[in-house]
């Protein structure tokens, strides 16, 4: 007996230790329920919202770049795309039904609209695998026409919509092509997408103001939140934050000036600056051959650019400020200054020319074969004597003649605010013994008077030296940009007028140079007569420089002006690239373009 109740209460007792257990981990399971359940409740919702929740990068809409009177040069207009919502069209099983459902849907658009799609079975596969949230976008630029008859469909267009994207637009058929550049799709890196899952395409500079300033013109992305589903496609979005709006870029340019400017070399391979002489401002710079802009948006197409590039009149390079030339007798007035204002020679004195100047043994032919008798400073000017100037170079020293073409700002970047821009060429005794091992020799002096040899320049280098020239002596810094605004049109920065420096000269030496370049173009036998207009008294220098094998020699053809003669407001430089001369080629050209400028009777036309 007393054994079975033993035996009974170690039973009891196993009894009570197991449910004893049990109840433990009911306590335990129950604790661990209502920590998850309850206690941190909140951190799992924040942790699925977060697994279920896409960040979207958009893209701020581009500023726009505007001419000092507040005519659009680059701008922005709509761009009409039709989109599927994949959401809306998705099928249930494999992601491939859905693709099988949007090409049916893109056979009948393409039918309706009579136009092929942008995307391949290829594609809309990437987009389900990899911007799923995203519309995909099959169809880009729809016409008015192609609209209409969307807004008449009767195919089904659910999930099918217009989806709207800005392009780049210039809308001045292409003017000022080489300053304003182009845009491309731009390529974001790690930094830019950072926080982001998705983003929309953006454009960015690619050259010229529009590579110069991308970053005050692309403004400042905002974002999206985009909601998906378990399978990832959206269910609904929000905005996070709003992009603003980049920046408006004014400029100096006048675009009617620099419509004339491009008219005038539009034939011909070359270049035209038009500089205020006041202060400095790029009233128009034109290249040519150019190109249209519009052609390069949204996307350079390759076989476009690869002819560009392998045209050997060279349509994307900026000729006014990214390619050099010899300057030829446009030079000449620095060399007179160089030799009256270190007082080697005075405006007075006469130099005897036969048509040639003897160095050594070997004769410098002059331009005139029967050679211009006896000159002084302003008929060699007027007459462009090679003899005469030769003859005051090596009486002044070529460094003089260096010193003081370095004090006009050749040799050195102007700094105006373009890409590439070429630094050019002063020659000096140390730069020959530096680059050719060699000593510097009189023969040297003589080409660099007459701006040849080694000499060379840009035609903004040219422009901003008739400019100094036309205004007594101040070197001004070309401005090309007046200032950025906002969006809204407040001003955000101005760029002040810059001068570089004030050159220094005795009295009556630039007077003397400026009366010599009057005659050039106002006398009845001066070189530059052909660029003469009624009502303007304007100055100025003709130029001829060869270039190129010797049995294939070419000649730039070169003229610079300024004008008014008495209260200058212009000063151009042009060179055409494969001239006669600068008088008979250039001449004509520029005529045509300070005809433009002032009008028939010397008023300005248009203000």
């Amino acid at each position: 007996m007393p054994a079975a109740s033993n035996t009974i209460n170690t039973e009891l007792r196993r009894i009570r230790l197991v449910l004893l257990i049990m109840l433990g981990l009911l306590v335990l399971l129950g604790g661990v329920l209502f920590s998850l359940q309850v206690s941190r409740e909140q951190e799992f919702e924040d942790s699925l919202h977060r697994q279920s929740l896409r960040r979207v990068r958009l893209p701020a809409l581009r500023g726009r770049i505007l001419d000092r009177n507040q005519v659009a040069l680059a701008d922005n207009q709509p761009c009409y795309c039709l989109a599927f919502y994949l959401e809306d069209i998705r099928k249930p099983g494999k992601s491939t039904n859905t693709v099988v459902e949007i090409r049916r849907r893109m056979t009948e658009l393409t039918a309706l609209m009579g136009r092929k799609p942008l995307i391949s079975e290829a594609d809309i596969m990437t987009h389900i695998k990899r911007r799923l949230p995203l519309p995909l976008v099959a169809w880009r630029s729809l016409d008015p026409a192609a609209l209409a008859r969307l807004a008449e469909a009767r195919v089904d267009m659910t999930g099918v919509d217009v989806y709207v994207e800005p392009n780049r637009a210039y809308p001045k058929n292409g003017l000022a092509s080489h300053l304003i550049g182009y845009v491309g799709k731009a390529d974001l890196d790690d930094a830019a997408l950072a926080g982001y899952q998705y983003y929309l395409p953006e454009m960015e500079g690619k050259m010229g103001l529009e590579l110069k300033f991308d970053t005050a013109l692309k403004g400042e992305a905002g974002g999206r939140m985009v909601r998906i589903d378990a399978s990832g496609y959206k269910h609904a979005e929000q905005m996070e934050k709003d992009p603003r709006p980049g920046a408006t870029v004014v400029l100096a340019l006048d675009s009617r000036i620099q419509a004339l400017a491009e008219s005038a070399i539009s034939d011909v391979p070359g270049a035209v600056v038009v500089l205020d002489p006041r202060n400095g401002d790029v009233l128009a710079l034109a290249s040519s051959p150019a190109f249209n802009p519009s052609q390069f948006v949204p996307i350079v197409p390759k076989a476009l650019y690869e002819q560009l590039n392998a045209d050997p009149e060279k349509p994307l390079l900026n000729k006014a400020v990214a390619e050099v030339y010899p300057p030829g007798s446009i030079f000449k007035p620095v060399t007179a200054l160089a030799a009256l204002n270190g007082g080697a020679v005075s405006a007075g004195m006469v130099v005897d020319c036969p048509g040639y100047y003897m160095i050594g043994n070997r004769p410098m032919k002059c331009w005139n074969p029967n050679g211009h008798g006896r000159v002084d400073l302003r008929r060699a000017i007027e007459q462009s004597c090679n003899v005469y100037f030769a003859t005051i170079a090596v009486k002044c020293g070529n460094e003089a003649v260096s010193d003081m073409a370095a004090q006009f700002g050749l040799g050195e970047r102007s700094g105006i605010e373009l890409d590439r821009e070429a630094r050019g060429l002063v020659p000096t005794a140390a730069w020959k013994q530096k680059a050719w091992n060699d000593q510097w020799r009189i023969g040297d002096t003589c080409n660099l008077s007459i701006g040849q040899g080694a000499l060379c320049v840009t035609p903004l280098q040219m422009a901003v030296m008739a400019a100094t020239l036309a205004n007594g002596g101040t070197v001004y810094r070309p401005r090309l940009v007046l200032g950025l605004q906002d969006w809204q049109g407040q001003a955000l920065t101005n760029y002040p007028v810059r001068a570089a420096r004030q050159i220094a000269f005795k009295p009556g030496v630039m007077e003397a140079v400026r009366q010599g370049m009057h005659d050039v173009v106002m006398a009845p036998t001066g070189t530059g007569g052909r660029a003469r207009i009624p009502g303007v008294e304007m100055a100025g220098k003709t130029g001829t420089a060869e270039y190129g094998e010797k049995e294939d020699r070419k000649k730039h053809g070169w003229m610079i002006v300024f004008a008014p003669y008495d209260k200058p407001r212009y000063a151009v430089a042009m060179v055409v690239d494969d001239a006669v001369s600068g008088g008979l080629t250039v001449g004509p050209r520029l005529q045509a373009l300070m005809l433009g400028i002032f009008g028939e009777g010397g008023t300005e036309a248009g203000g």
